[in-house]
């Protein structure tokens, strides 16, 4: 189902662990400016998420040999995704990730730790995610080429990609205080990058399949 394909890579792209996310969960825990970061990032995902789709698209229809070339390209690059998430997931001890990088001291909002602006904190955000050549290759590059492959439902699948790009931001946000004893347990990060892996991995083949 396209809807739900969607859904399923454009998490398994937002869920690896990178600037943006590490920054929205430092704002969920320390409950600062939540509701903002969460939309901004989930609306900045789905306006590009729209414009791969569409312009990704419009190229595929006059130019058919692109489209081979990109599903190939986007089948090298999941790979690549699934080597890295595997390699992290392989080592004793994951990327050098903490919650307390993202809670400074150990201290959360309305103790000694200085409370970020809403100012900075929006700016940072947009910094983050606009930014960002990662965001750009996930979903103008890589989100649009598969997309393109479902033809007449690929906004089906956009829109998937979507509600899965809300359902982590929002979860991330106001769930990352519920996450805190679990997010300190580095083998929680092992289970979860071995999962990523396998899940690229087969998108990869999936896609090379298919060009």
């Amino acid at each position: 189902m396209p809807f739900l394909a969607g859904l399923g890579l454009g998490l398994s792209l937002i869920v690896a662990i990178g600037a943006q996310n590490v920054f929205v969960l430092r704002q969920g825990l320390r409950k600062e400016h939540v509701g903002w970061v969460v939309a901004i990032c989930a609306i900045s995902d789905a306006l590009l998420i729209v414009l791969g789709v569409s312009g990704m698209g419009a190229a595929v229809v006059g130019l058919p040999w692109l489209a081979t070339g990109a599903r190939w390209a986007g089948a090298a690059f999941l790979l690549g995704y699934a080597i890295l998430a595997a390699r992290r997931a392989w080592q004793k001890v994951p990327e050098t990730f903490d919650v307390a990088d993202a809670q400074p001291g150990g201290h959360t909002r309305g103790s000694s730790a200085a409370s970020t602006t809403l100012r900075t904190a929006v700016l940072t955000c947009l910094a983050l995610t606009w930014l960002n050549p990662h965001v750009y290759l996930d979903t103008v590059f890589l989100l649009g080429t598969v997309a393109a492959s479902y033809g007449d439902t690929k906004w089906v699948f956009a829109a998937g990609a979507v509600v899965g790009s809300l359902v982590w931001f929002v979860s991330l946000g106001y769930g990352a205080r519920l996450l805190n004893r679990w997010l300190n347990r580095p083998q929680a990060w092992r289970v979860l990058d071995g999962v990523i892996a396998v899940i690229m991995a087969a998108l990869a083949i999936m896609l090379a399949a298919s060009a």
